[in-house]
């Protein structure tokens, strides 16, 4: 007479088999998702290097017509020499000056006055606004300016001033002449006669004279004011202008300061520290001794606090510096660059000067040299401070040298301490605000971004880097760019790059899963480029990471509109791109019944052709989404996808595409342990089941631990069992027992478990020693692993219900050991003694005692009741 207990055991839900009826504890749902749901792994899709540094690679789909050109030849011809004032990003406005036309010159008048000249350039006037504030100064201690200087006509007329004037560095008008009252004096003394020059500069009329007379200087280094003195010119034109007109209507990222202020240069300092340095420079000499004298003055015009600033022979000073281009040197090119960009120029010479680095930095070889003169903190410097729109064509090309510089991996960690990825994001948050307010993309914004997002790809592979961009919110930016921008294709494949290393990280899987129009700009992207592969198949690896650990990613994507539909015709499209390895044999066709020996023949896997490795990410998604409770239902019932999976494991061996046939079992697996009306699976059961003969001969352990998966849930319909027993497959599996592995001894004790509901086939057990494995496997693996321990004890339960003596039904030494080790499983003490962590020790605790004590316990009773003990059991010891 059976107790109610066994009664109970008596009717134990076969393997896999899922029971409504039952409220499923912690331990089931956890077992649940180990036996049957599984997320799939993949590599990274592989990005070669590029062999030649250009703006675009080779696969760029980009013509050669439709795109800025990487080649091009750069002389000093190609710099201009009136570039006289530091780059703050401000385009000014034009000055509308209309000039009157001067009247004659009386001859009463001084031969050396010269006449009235026309306005010069704004550049020029703000240069030379200092040096009238002082003359102003001058002039207001002293007697006024004589008045036949400025002679009277009927035909032009001196426009007087307003009596206006401003405090610190600001215009005033005084006498008809506007001049600017600076700040800034320099080192000129302010006791000493003073003289306006030519060029607008304050001279000493007395020890500057002297000092020119010591040290004297080229002609065209020298000031002109001593032409000038001779005539005793005191003024430019007979005109005046506001010099405020000047302030342009463009923002500008330096201050209302930093574009006023001109710094006037020493005298002294200029004519012993910088003119020397120039003549050395003006020799012809050798390129070291060049590149000395280029350091060198790099070092003093730092120390004269004149880099960055705008001040008196600047010009001239520049107009050196690009003469020397012309020299061909990569190492005087790269010193040239340096102290040029710190000179801040503006407009073409910006342009060209940053297509100078470009032009050095596309030789692998001269790393070396940018890494020792330290040009990238002068190419970061442009970024920061000029303005995009003036300059867009300028930063196409420092953004290409810092994507060459980026390329190394040595130069990682100084791009990343001097802020490369806030200044990258920065910039592409102005090119996302500059095309969503004006709704159209600027000229070459398209090809900045190329370079910018490259950059970006090849930071990532850093480990701050990325936590730079967790903290910067980069993800959403970078998704405005894929939506903003979705018909470059470059653009898109490199963020999808970006997005596709990023999201090998957990961190930046729920920082990108957070973000929810990304699937719907991920699903656009395949049916914008289904056919580009480079592209499809990141997209696809990203989609896979998302929804690799995350239900709610997986039920967002799939609630996207025509998911399903977009990525089953990818599936399609591919499939009919894949054109087999090697012609494989159908299964069929075959009538062979499997051995219990594996194959030992090894061959070495081909590399995946470019359709297959789409297909094993897509198939990695799918078998990702299959877990999620709503969704797998219904892709069980999706014919369309069914049969796509199971012609992919017609055409495929392992010796084709190993991935591919793994992946795509995995995807079976996870949709067969739906039991649901109408499922597509159940109707192919049989003929999945013989696919599945071929994997299970292979010697990929891999390939056949896939495939016992799908025969556990399949084997839960009785003409699956018959299949299994007819080919034989039971007696594999229980030589799979042997494995020593435990997910293999799992899955084939399921299928075991399974077979064993039915009545005649319990015998079946006995082939083999299958008994005697199954007690083994309880022995070796039953401490760590409850799980497989509750299937082993499930198992023998089924197998020994119709028991009238445990030595006729497991033989005595089986019998002996199972009572062994029961009776030793069963001790809380013994069982739970295991070297776990605190979280992993309260699993097993809770499984010991739901799933595995209950059956333990039943079966130790079942089994002592119908064993004839010949001497005592010996005391439970473990």
């Amino acid at each position: 007479m059976l107790s109610p207990s066994e009664k109970k055991l008596e009717k134990l839900d076969p393997f896999y088999r899922p029971s409504a009826s039952k409220l499923k504890t912690s331990a089931e749902i956890i077992s649940e998702a180990r036996n049957a749901l599984r997320t799939v792994k993949t590599q990274r899709p592989f990005t070669p290097q590029e062999d030649q540094r250009k703006l675009f690679g080779p696969a760029s789909s980009r013509t050669p017509e439709n795109r800025p050109p990487s080649t091009f030849s750069l002389h000093a011809s190609s710099f201009e020499s009136s570039d006289s004032r530091p780059i703050s990003g401000t385009r000014l406005s034009p000055l509308e000056l209309k000039p009157k036309a001067p009247t004659p010159p009386s001859v009463e008048l001084d031969h050396c006055l010269s006449l009235p000249r026309p306005p010069v350039d704004p550049a020029k006037m703000r240069r030379i606004s200092s040096a009238r504030a002082r003359l102003f100064r001058a002039a207001s201690q002293g007697p006024p300016l004589p008045a036949e200087k400025f002679p009277a006509s009927n035909s032009q007329k001196m426009v007087e001033s307003q009596e206006t004037g401003r405090m610190g560095d600001s215009v005033m008008a005084v006498n008809g002449i506007h001049v600017a009252k600076s700040k800034t004096l320099g080192h000129v003394k302010r006791n000493h006669p003073l003289q306006l020059t030519y060029d607008g500069g304050i001279r000493e009329t007395k020890e500057q004279d002297t000092l020119q007379g010591t040290t004297s200087s080229p002609s065209h280094l020298q000031s002109r004011g001593d032409k000038e003195k001779r005539c005793g010119r005191t003024s430019v034109s007979s005109g005046s202008w506001d010099l405020s007109r000047l302030d342009s209507k463009a923002v500008s990222k330096a201050s209302p300061r930093e574009r006023d202020t001109e710094i006037e240069v020493d005298e002294v300092f200029w004519n012993t520290r910088i003119v020397p340095l120039l003549r050395e420079l003006e020799k012809e000499g050798n390129i070291e001794s060049i590149c000395a004298a280029c350091t060198q003055l790099h070092l003093a015009l730092e120390e004269g606090n004149l880099l960055g600033n705008k001040f008196q022979r600047r010009s001239v000073l520049l107009k050196t510096l690009y003469k020397l281009v012309d020299v061909g040197s990569d190492l005087l090119s790269l010193k040239l660059a340096k102290i040029i960009l710190a000179l801040k120029v503006s407009r073409k010479n910006l342009l060209n000067v940053c297509k100078l680095v470009f032009k050095i930095s596309r030789n692998e070889k001269n790393d070396s040299l940018l890494q020792n003169d330290n040009i990238l903190e002068s190419l970061l410097e442009v970024l920061r401070r000029e303005a995009l729109q003036a300059n867009t064509e300028a930063f196409l090309y420092c953004m290409g040298a810092i994507k060459f510089i980026s390329g190394n991996p040595r130069f990682l960690n100084e791009m990343i301490s001097r802020g490369a990825v806030e200044i990258l994001m920065d910039l592409i948050k102005e090119i996302n605000e500059n095309t969503m307010k004006h709704g159209v993309w600027m000229p070459n914004v398209g090809h900045l971004l190329v370079q910018v997002t490259a950059t970006l790809r090849n930071l990532v592979d850093s480990p701050l880097a990325r936590m730079k961009l967790l903290s910067t919110s980069a993800l959403p930016q970078l998704c405005t760019v894929i939506e903003q921008y979705m018909s470059d294709k470059d653009v898109c494949t490199n963020v999808a790059r970006i997005f596709s290393k990023l999201t090998s990280y957990h961190d930046f899987c729920v920082a990108l899963a957070s973000c929810s129009r990304c699937y719907a700009l991920f699903l656009n992207l395949i049916n914008t480029y289904q056919k580009q592969q480079d592209l499809v198949i990141r997209v696809v690896f990203i989609l896979g990471n998302l929804t690799a650990k995350s239900d709610p990613a997986r039920e967002q994507l799939c609630r996207e509109r025509g998911c399903m539909q977009t990525l089953l015709s990818l599936f399609h499209a591919f499939q009919r791109l894949d054109v087999p390895c090697a012609q494989t044999t159908a299964v069929r066709a075959s009538s062979a019944t499997i051995t219990t020996t594996m194959a030992t023949t090894t061959t070495t896997p081909s590399l995946p052709s470019e359709a297959e490795a789409v297909l094993i990410k897509l198939t990695r998604v799918l078998a990702n989404l299959a877990i999620h409770p709503r969704v797998g239902p219904s892709l069980a019932s999706d014919p369309h996808l069914v049969g796509l999976l199971v012609s992919t494991l017609e055409s495929k061996s392992l010796d084709d595409c190993e991935e591919l046939v793994i992946n795509t079992t995995a995807t079976i697996n996870n949709l067969s342990f739906y039991q649901v009306k109408n499922s597509a699976i159940q109707n192919q059961k049989l003929y999945i089941a013989e696919l599945l003969l071929k994997l299970l001969v292979s010697d990929n352990m891999d390939g056949v631990l896939e495939a016992v998966r799908v025969l556990g849930n399949l084997s839960q319909d009785h003409d699956v069992c018959n299949f299994i027993v007819q080919h034989n497959v039971h007696k594999f599996l229980i030589a799979l027992l042997d494995a020593k592995h435990q997910d293999v001894c799992f899955s084939a004790c399921g299928v075991l478990l399974n077979l064993t509901v039915e009545k005649d086939k319990r015998g079946l057990l006995k082939e083999g020693g299958g008994i005697k494995k199954l007690v083994d496997c309880l022995r070796d693996f039953g401490p760590t692993d409850w799980q497989l321990a509750c299937l082993v004890c499930k198992t023998l339960w089924n197998f020994s219900e119709n028991i009238t003596n445990a030595s006729s039904c497991f033989g005595d030494e089986d019998a002996n050991k199972l009572l062994d080790l029961l009776s030793s499983f069963l001790d809380e003490e013994v069982a739970l003694d295991g070297n776990f962590d605190q979280d992993l020790k309260s699993y097993h605790k809770l499984y010991w005692e739901t799933e595995f004590k209950p059956v333990a316990q039943q079966l130790l009773s079942r089994l002592q009741r119908h064993h004839t003990f010949l001497e005592p059991l010996p005391s439970p010891s473990f």
